[in-house]
């Protein structure tokens, strides 16, 4: 069947707009293709610096011819109606419709509308050139006298239609001035001359021939396999950067691995530095010696075969990389002769957020929270406000407005040559941590202490001017801040009571009364409370996506922590949040909600769990009707005189020896061993509901058998509200 091929030819397309700009021309022509009744075998697209191409096998050589049935308006209806309906459907008076009737709705018009297909090279001249004129980049330009956008000038188009046998018709049409045909170019050093070109498979080895490899991959694992090829053969390893790889491809059509240097005194300087110098200004990448040391060498990526075999491409990039590492090192020297304390004014000159002051605004809340936070982690406290103190002061150095990227990290290392504890200087590397679901999660005191206000105060701060993620717009990065509290409470297993945390931490964002533009921002109590209690729910959500990430059922966390039963604390101080939560024995820790909700699964997963759950859902509905038909909640002590029966009174029995069992295992953290204790309640129940009438004529015992399921009910709810259960 026959295939098509489109390239679009052009001047350099950045990098990091090309695999992207691959995947959106695919889908914009292979959408509009069906669209349009053309289906097809397969569709592949490539990227290369210089162009982007298409290819769409398996199309017939037309659309197919189609039948379609409108229905319009009823007979008699306004003018207007009518007319809309006559356009809609293509006709040029109601006479060409027919009347239908229906019982119900009477007489209307039926419009049968028949349409031939069209060749496909007619369909692909209609619909390519309105894709490349509405294609959309992150960044276009015109250019000349055309009008059309595109990222930067185009210079060829190639669109053939054609099978194996035939020679291909050329899809005729203009994108901006140019006009479509079957002429691309080669290498633009090493084969820049014309190629006339039919089908994919000519084209492609057409190109190679012209040193151009089309596939993004393909130029990835070359760059990779000689990469590591040169650095083996010298006794080293590559370090890995998938996104410098990624990267790299996309300069090249032709890569040309080498292997360069540098003075081995630029060592000195921390391996961080060196590396951001190297990938940054050169797009290199950097070795390791056998001992897992950074080498001397690096490994640049040509786009040529050059006739001196790369010596004086070498040669150039060692000269710019001299040139860059030794202006690293006048930072590197010169930061370090300042004081990590001295920078600290500075930050009053960076704003943080308009409407939650300055650096050095937010540095002062953090000492503060890191100071409060302190204890329940195990950190010290005065070494907890000194790190959060100094976290931030490495943005005002001159390493740091060279590379963004390594602030925090500069901060350790400054700290440490000035002087300060290992503890401090880590926390001032690690606070920012974890950046991502595969970065690690700081685990010294300290760290944690500092990294957990860092986000705290990010979110608290962003909650309190209500700048939350909607959707999928998130500027600021809260749903990261939130993860990663939750990998910092949940991996170090730290038992921290949230509600409180987030309450404490709100009261950091009210303004001082005397603050002249303290306006909107003052915040009350009552407010503070809702806002920690939104904020924990949104925490809880994030939560919960990380469970089901790793296999865990969401509806769980909702039965182990039902947010709603905080709905009536909020006007409530926070030691009476706190009683109502132990009244509840309901958890606000992370830890806990996460060993409950396993612990919940296992049960689940057994027989007696599902047993039990069936027998806790009879009940449930058996009170629910009840409890609406007498306009009352059963909540009475069970009265032991009225259990007439065996099988009352050994439920009765198990309910109290399971309460205290499961009450006394909760106070212990073994969450495992209340499930078990809650699954001895499985044989009683059964038993229950297969021997006692509930509903007894006898309106004193009926009462006492409902006060019955309503504490079977309670003493569940021990360990999670079931009706949240799913299934």
């Amino acid at each position: 069947m026959p295939e098509l091929l489109l390239e679009l030819f052009s001047e350099e397309i950045p990098a990091r707009f090309q695999r992207r700009a691959a995947e959106d021309l695919k889908k914009a022509v292979t959408n509009a293709l069906v669209d349009a009744g053309l289906v097809y075998e397969s569709a592949r697209a490539f990227v290369t610096p210089r162009r982007l191409a298409l290819t769409v096998t398996g199309l017939p050589a037309r659309s197919p011819d189609t039948s379609e049935e409108k229905k319009g308006p009823r007979v008699g209806a306004p003018q207007q109606a009518v007319d809309g309906f006559l356009k809609s459907a293509g006709l040029t008076s109601i006479e060409q419709a027919k009347v239908e009737s229906d019982p119900k709705k009477g007489e209307f018009y039926v419009a049968h509308i028949e349409r031939k297909g069209a060749a496909t090279p007619d369909i692909l001249a209609d619909l390519l050139p309105r894709i490349i004129g509405g294609f959309e980049w992150a960044k276009s330009m015109r250019w000349g006298a055309g009008t059309l956008n595109w990222v930067r000038p185009l210079r060829a188009v190639t669109a053939t239609f054609g099978t194996d046998n035939d020679e291909p018709v050329v899809i005729p049409f203009e994108a901006g001035t140019l006009s479509s045909g079957q002429t691309t170019y080669g290498h633009r050093f090493l084969a820049p001359a014309a190629i006339r070109v039919k089908r994919f498979d000519d084209y492609v080895r057409a190109l190679e021939k012209a040193k151009v490899i089309l596939d993004l991959d393909r130029r990835k694992q070359i760059i990779k396999a000689d990469a590591e090829h040169l650095a083996f053969a010298q006794g080293l390893t590559v370090i890995h950067d998938e996104g410098l790889l990624e990267e790299v491809a996309g300069l090249v059509e032709w890569p040309v691995p080498m292997l360069g240097s540098f003075d081995e005194g630029f060592l000195e300087l921390p391996e961080e530095v060196i590396i951001a110098t190297i990938r940054a200004n050169q797009k290199c990448f950097c070795l390791r010696d056998a001992y897992g040391k950074l080498a001397n060498k690096f490994i640049l990526t040509a786009n040529t075969i050059a006739a001196d075999g790369g010596a004086a491409i070498t040669a150039g990039n060692e000269r710019v990389i001299r040139a860059r590492l030794s202006d690293a090192k006048f930072f590197y020297e010169h930061d370090l002769a300042i004081p990590l304390e001295d920078g600290l004014p500075r930050l009053r000159e960076s704003i943080f957020h308009q409407k939650l002051g300055t650096q050095f605004e937010r540095v002062e809340r953090l000492v503060a929270l890191a100071g409060e936070i302190a204890p329940l982690v195990g950190a010290d406290v005065q070494e907890a406000k000194l790190a959060a103190s100094l976290a931030k002061a490495d943005l005002v150095t001159g390493m740091v407005g060279e590379f963004p990227e390594l602030q925090g990290l500069m901060g350790h290392y400054y700290a440490l040559a000035q002087g300060k504890s290992g503890a401090v200087a880590n926390a001032i590397k690690d606070h920012y941590k974890p950046l991502g679901p595969t970065d690690y999660v700081p685990a010294e005191p300290v760290a944690i202490a500092v990294a957990l206000a860092d986000k705290l105060d990010l979110l608290t701060g962003f909650w309190a001017i209500d700048e939350k993620p909607t959707g999928s717009r998130d500027p600021f990065a809260l749903r990261r801040a939130a993860l990663g509290v939750i990998r910092i409470v949940t991996e170090n297993g730290l038992r921290i009571s949230l509600m409180r945390l987030l309450s404490s931490v709100q009261k950091s964002h009210r303004p001082d009364d005397s603050d002249p533009d303290v306006g909107e921002y003052r915040i009350h109590n009552s407010i503070i409370g809702a806002r920690a209690f939104d904020l924990y729910g949104f925490l809880i959500d994030r939560l919960k996506v990380q469970l089901r990430d790793t296999g865990a059922r969401h509806d769980l966390v909702d039965a182990v922590l039902d947010l709603e039963k905080y709905r009536n604390t909020l006007g409530l101080s926070l030691d009476e949040i706190e009683t109502e939560k132990a009244k509840r024995r309901t958890p606000d820790d992370l830890v806990s909600i996460t060993q409950r909700v396993e612990a919940l699964s296992s049960l689940l997963d057994s027989d007696d769990g599902r047993n039990l759950l069936a027998g806790y859902r009879r009940a449930v509905n058996i009170l629910s009707i009840e409890e609406k038909k007498d306009s009352r909640r059963y909540a009475d002590p069970v009265d032991q005189t009225l259990l007439t029966l065996d099988a009352e009174v050994a439920l009765a029995n198990a309910i109290k020896a399971a309460d205290a069992a499961v009450a006394a295992k909760i106070a212990a953290d073994d969450y495992r061993a209340a499930m078990a204790a809650l699954a001895t309640l499985r044989p009683p129940v059964d038993a229950f509901f297969e021997a006692v009438l509930v509903n007894d004529p006898d309106p004193a015992i009926r009462a006492n058998r409902l006060n019955l399921l309503a504490l079977l009910r309670d003493t569940m709810h021990l360990v999670a509200d079931f009706s949240k259960v799913a299934g």
